[in-house]
């Protein structure tokens, strides 16, 4: 049995680099590389967690087609569990163009495809509820399942005795809190960038939007914000986190890095602070290569990683 399920945005990522312009209509932009990996929240993280040694299934939805057979394999190749894949006619896989630049930084282009398609009523609720922890990953992408939809099957876990763990994708509808509002107090963990949860909450300083978030009756709170580190909440804690300094050549994935590590750390029962930096090198380890998981071999190079640089950890 999985000790978490990662149910989520299941993604195919085409990306090119570096991208430091557009070309201009009907001309051709030269790049050194282009490449197809396995993207989004649920398969990110999934995979992660499965390279640091957890037993890991992923539920979602793909398309009948050969980027879903990509999505579904690649996984397997990792050892994960995708009995809990749902497979569709009604739509393509979900699939993002990358542009990435020099610097590393992205730009996406999106087509939500089958992540649009996913209802409670295909879930495996049998082998979520098995799991230890269920991380509902890439909220307010998923259009027939975010909101109540999500909240149902989060209430259903949390009364099973699984810790629940939300994070969520830019929500180009703003419609971001009336979306949410009915997830949120099924949420034990929260984890968004920085960004996204000012706009959920209309805060700006992050102690006031980790304040609002509390009050809905989540735990704990971490707010992630790239180059300028991280912050992790409680009702009692305040962690304030910067980032470690890497040679980034890519930044895809360290977001669902950050949340791989945050939850490897919280289920070993390490003390938060502990956690907070295993996830940070998680997502400055995601950075160092191209793609979303290759920065991340397995627990002894990310424990390596943090003793280099923490003797004391």
């Amino acid at each position: 049995m999985p000790q978490v399920v990662c149910l989520g945005i299941i993604v195919v990522d085409v990306w090119a680099r570096p991208v430091d312009q557009w070309p201009q209509k009907g001309r051709l932009l030269p790049v050194d590389e282009i490449g197809m990996g396995l993207g989004g929240h649920a398969t990110n993280s999934g995979r992660c967690l499965a390279k640091l040694g957890m037993d890991v299934a992923v539920l979602g939805c793909v398309g009948q087609d050969g980027l879903g057979d990509f999505a579904i394999e690649e996984l397997q190749a990792h050892g994960v569990d995708t009995s809990g894949i749902y497979r569709t006619d009604a739509a393509g896989t979900a699939a993002t163009l990358i542009m990435v630049d020099s610097a590393g930084e992205r730009t996406f282009v999106h087509a939500v495809g089958a992540d649009g398609e996913i209802r409670p009523e295909q879930l495996d609720m049998d082998l979520l509820k098995s799991a230890q922890l269920l991380y509902m990953a890439g909220a307010l992408a998923m259009p027939g399942f975010d909101g109540a939809p999500q909240a149902q099957v989060m209430a259903e876990a949390q009364q099973a005795g699984l810790t629940t763990v939300l994070d969520v994708v830019w929500d180009a509808t703003g419609k971001w809190l009336e979306t949410l509002a009915p997830v949120l107090p099924h949420a034990d963990i929260f984890l968004p960038s920085l960004v996204e949860a000012q706009e959920i909450t209309g805060q700006k300083d992050p102690a006031d939007v980790a304040g609002f978030l509390l009050d809905t009756g989540i735990e704990i709170v971490g707010l992630t914000n790239g180059a300028e580190g991280a912050w992790v909440f409680t009702a009692d804690e305040e962690i304030a986190l910067p980032a470690f300094e890497v040679d980034v050549v890519d930044g895809t994935g360290a977001g669902d890095a950050f949340t791989a590590g945050f939850v490897y750390g919280y289920l070993h029962d390490w003390e938060l602070e502990r956690t907070a930096r295993f996830a940070c090198a998680m997502g400055a380890l995601a950075t160092t290569a191209v793609g979303t998981t290759a920065g991340i071999k397995d627990y002894q190079q990310v424990l390596a990683f943090l003793q280099e640089r923490e003797p004391q950890y």
